[in-house]
This record gives C-alpha cells, structure tokens and sequence, in this order.
C-alpha cells in the first residue's frame, strides 16, 4: 500500500478528526515530505483536506468520493477482505471483470468506475454512465452448481439488496420492474446486468459477473432527451460520503443473501416491491410483443402471466413494457 493509500485510509477511518502531520507520519511510519506529498496528491484528486494551525489536517466531512478505503469503513469484518477496486473511468465495468474473471481472480472481487463510455445494458444496448454522478459496479462471482434457471436469482438479489440499501441510507421507497429495473418516484433509477459464462459439459454456470448502473444525482443539464421521459436520480445535489455508504451498504446487502443458506428468504421482499402485479404489461419476444396480465411472481422469482389469448406463462428471463411506457432504452 502506497502512502497516498496509506494517509486515505487513516483520514478516511477518522473523517472529521484533526491529526498532526507529526501523529500522521509516526502512524505511517513515514517522514513529513512524504505526507505532504501524499496530501497533496489526495488534494489533486478532488478530495477537501482541512488544514488549520495547531490542530492539524482532516479531511472534510463533505467529501464525497468514491475509494476502496471509503468503502471498507463501512463493511463488517466478514467483508474487509473483499479486493474492491475504484477507476476514475472504464469502458464497460461488466467487461473489464469478465476479462479479469479468466485469470482467477477470487469470489467478490468487485470493480467501480466514476464513468463508463461504452456502458452496456440489457440486449446489446447502450447504458448511459456520465461522470461523477453515478455509481457503476461489477461484482465477480463464482456460485457452486449455479443452472441457468437459477442464475436468475442473482439479479433478484441484487435488485432487493439496492431497494433496501436506498431505503435504509438515503430514507426514499425503491420498487422493483421485473426483473432488473429500480424505480424511485416512479422513474428508472438503478439497472442491474448479470452476465456468465456456463460450462458446455455441464452446462452449469462457471462464473457470474453482477453489473449495477445507479443514478445517485442528477447530471448536470439534466438527462439526455431520449431518457429524461423515465430516468431520475437519488438526489439533485451531492449528499456527505453518500457514495461510499450507499455503495458498501449494497455490498454488505447482496452478500448476505448471496451467502445465505436459505436461498428463498429474499424473495417474499422482492415481491412486496414490484409494482408490476396485477398490471396489463406487453412481453417483449424478440421482435414481437404480446399483451399479458401479470398474475403475481412464484418463488423463483419468475414472472406469473395470463396471456389476452387465456395462455398462461412463467417467464423465468425477458422484458416487460408496462401500458405505453416507453422502456426499451437501458439506463443507470
């Protein structure tokens, strides 16, 4: 760990705490210069570092940026191990963790850019991810004896693990458009892209990359005009360390569940959140659509339907369109 990593971490673990550069340098076992440096680098990252005469420095409680020490603060001990990654800018997130997935890396690992400028949503499509607004996440994983079927789940969780990260930190009500939409004052809010790779002997999943798009504030502008029908954000304006929390909270959520060992407790809450029970939805096939009413969600997760030709399905992967809501263009 570099001391630039070494000084954000102490600031960061005693946000709002004046420390010496003295204290600061014998608890880094460094020398002043080297502090100074450090700071100074902190300081050319954006991050606010209050400096006042006999007191020492600490760093703002306003800050909000995103950093694998910000994070951590706020993970339990069964979770500080986690390899936690932050990039001022990717691609795609999903991307880069499935080439990554291929040389080993363990369960968990977990990678977040501040942009995306090749963000990928569902069906090839575009996933709009503009800089500093936004958290953009990919989760490696690695589930035992996963079928397709079941991959599904991973979704589910995560939409429950996000609906209930933003209930308990920033006090809005989240709901769920199945299967992988977040809503918050009726608009688009989080999208959720779980991808894999399956064995073609055992056709079982060998591993899984979990991908979340969240509008934590409002772009500045606003939101292109293509999307400002249905996408919204958290907060107009940045929140203290809203970030960091926000962010380990969903960790802290998503793998509690993940690791459960009764695998069915999520799903009673991912249905209390879906608003799409009981509504006339189009399911997308392809090109073609077909009207349906959407009768409820079994404990798979899947999607219960009655079809306007009386024809009932349970659809365990698609898409929905809701009335004449346009929802065929992905977003954070």
């Amino acid at each position: 760990m570099t001391t630039k990593e070494k000084l954000l971490e102490l600031l960061e673990s005693n946000k709002g705490v004046y420390f010496s550069g003295e204290e600061i340098a014998q608890k880094l076992c460094v020398s002043r210069t080297a502090i100074w440096k450090a700071m100074k680098a902190l300081r050319t990252d954006g991050y606010s570092i209050d400096a006042v005469t006999n007191k020492g420095y600490r760093l703002s409680v306003s800050t909000d940026i995103l950093s694998p020490q910000g994070i951590r603060k706020y993970l339990p001990p069964k979770y500080q191990d986690l390899q936690i990654s932050v990039l001022p800018t990717a691609d795609s997130t999903n991307t880069l963790m499935r080439k990554e997935a291929h040389k080993g890396l363990p369960e968990g690992c977990t990678v977040i850019a501040n942009q995306q400028t090749s963000g990928r949503g569902r069906c090839g499509r575009e996933f709009y991810s503009p800089g500093g607004t936004g958290i953009y996440l990919s989760m490696l994983l690695r589930p035992s004896a996963c079928s397709p079927q079941q991959a599904v789940q991973i979704t589910t969780k995560a939409a429950v693990a996000m609906c209930e990260a933003i209930e308990t930190v920033c006090g809005l009500q989240a709901q769920i458009k199945w299967v992988n939409d977040i809503f918050v004052g009726g608009k688009k809010v989080c999208g959720i892209l779980t991808e894999g790779s399956f064995s073609m002997e055992s056709g079982l999943l060998e591993y899984a990359v979990l991908g979340v798009g969240l509008n934590l504030y409002t772009p500045p502008g606003g939101f292109p005009q293509e999307l400002e029908h249905i996408a919204g954000s958290l907060f107009e304006f940045p929140q203290d360390d809203m970030k960091n929390r926000l962010t380990a909270d969903f960790i802290n959520r998503f793998m509690d569940d993940y690791t459960a060992q009764n695998q069915t407790d999520y799903v009673k809450k991912y249905r209390n959140r879906s608003f799409v029970i009981g509504k006339k939805v189009s399911v997308l096939c392809g090109n073609q659509s077909r009207n349906a009413l959407v009768c409820g969600i079994d404990d798979e997760c899947r999607l219960q339907v009655k079809y306007d030709s009386g024809e009932t399905a349970s659809l365990s992967y698609g898409e929905i369109r809701i009335g004449s809501t346009p929802s065929d263009t992905d977003i954070p």
